[in-house]
């Protein structure tokens, strides 16, 4: 009994030790994706940001081979093939959605903590479209994350801008991937062929959005946000910046390995609020290396975000064991 106990507690550590380097990873990420597509004038490489978001997914898909290979081609196989493309489709949007906010110059602390509103989205899409019953703790839980994004956002001092609604509508958006996640798990798709449909067909949508984006900045400008697109998509950074966009793709895909490891050896529940760590690391990496010093709201904000993971995690795991200790 000993034993056993000796070693969940080892693989709870080890799971959270990868959960916290892999937030660790996520925030040099973001760090990286506010220094690239920032104009030369400004100390940056005036990267386009859907470029840049195609790049960082072509070195993290190559990472990302030995690990598509250990699976196994034929996982592909699945008999929701649309369903699985949409999936992937809406997160690659996500990713061009998110970085373009880092384009347009809404610093880090406000992207990440923003971002934080993705589990209400979860929790609506969830009874939406999954008929999921929502419980107190998550309809708690969710207007306390709200209330944090809101006052990180600092409505009523500087105002809601459309830029600070930029990493809201990716947080629905990969909220979607999430819903679409749990509906494929229900109608009865292995995690073995949810994890490497999504490696395989990330960079493909990445190519396709860059391609639509491309082809929108030629042929209709009017109709993209400023900024979007600026000079050839494709092109890459020269000297550092150059090494700087292999290092983002290679922090990607250390961060998805991490996170893999992390949900193999303990509870996704557990793990949650050492994820949630990401908001306070960008912030605080943002701070030091960019010198983007948060408001006086962030650190409130980003603690009722944080307390509003924990509380619906601790509130979940706890009647997990309940229910465990009854059976």
């Amino acid at each position: 009994m000993n034993q056993v106990s000796s070693s969940q507690k080892s693989a709870a550590t080890a799971g959270a030790a990868f959960m916290l380097v892999a937030a660790l990873f996520f925030a040099g990420t973001n760090v990286l994706q506010s220094v690239l597509p920032t104009p030369v004038q400004y100390g940056g490489y005036g990267m386009a940001s859907t470029g840049m978001a195609f790049w960082q997914y072509v070195v993290a898909g190559l990472l990302s081979l030995p690990l598509i290979f250990r699976i196994g081609i034929g996982k592909l196989r699945t008999s929701h093939p649309l369903t699985h493309e949409i999936r992937a489709f809406v997160s690659a949007l996500g990713v061009h959605v998110f970085v373009y906010g880092f384009a347009s110059g809404v610093p880090i602390w406000q992207m990440v903590t923003l971002l934080a509103t993705g589990p209400l989205f979860i929790i609506v899409g969830s009874v939406l479209f999954l008929g999921e019953r929502i419980s107190a703790a998550r309809l708690a839980a969710s207007a306390v994350g709200f209330a944090g994004a809101i006052i990180v956002s600092g409505v009523g001092t500087e105002g809601l801008g459309w830029s600070m609604l930029v990493p809201v509508i990716a947080a629905a958006l990969w909220a979607t991937t999430d819903v679409l996640t749990k509906y494929l798990a229900l109608k009865g798709e292995s995690p073995e062929t949810l994890t490497i449909s999504l490696l395989v067909l990330i960079t493909p949508n990445h190519l396709l959005i860059l391609l639509a984006v491309t082809a929108l900045s030629a042929f209709a400008p009017s109709v993209l946000p400023p900024g979007v697109a600026t000079g050839f998509p494709f092109a890459l950074p020269s000297g550092d910046g150059l090494w700087l966009l292999l290092l983002l793709g290679v922090l990607t895909g250390l961060a998805q390995y991490l996170l893999a490891f992390a949900y193999k050896v303990a509870d996704a529940a557990y793990l949650q609020p050492f994820g949630d760590s990401k908001v306070p690391l960008s912030g605080l990496l943002g701070w030091i290396a960019l010198g983007q010093v948060p408001s006086v709201w962030f650190w409130p904000g980003a603690a009722l975000i944080v307390a509003a993971s924990v509380l619906i995690y601790w509130v979940e795991a706890r009647g997990r064991n309940v229910t465990l200790a009854t059976a």
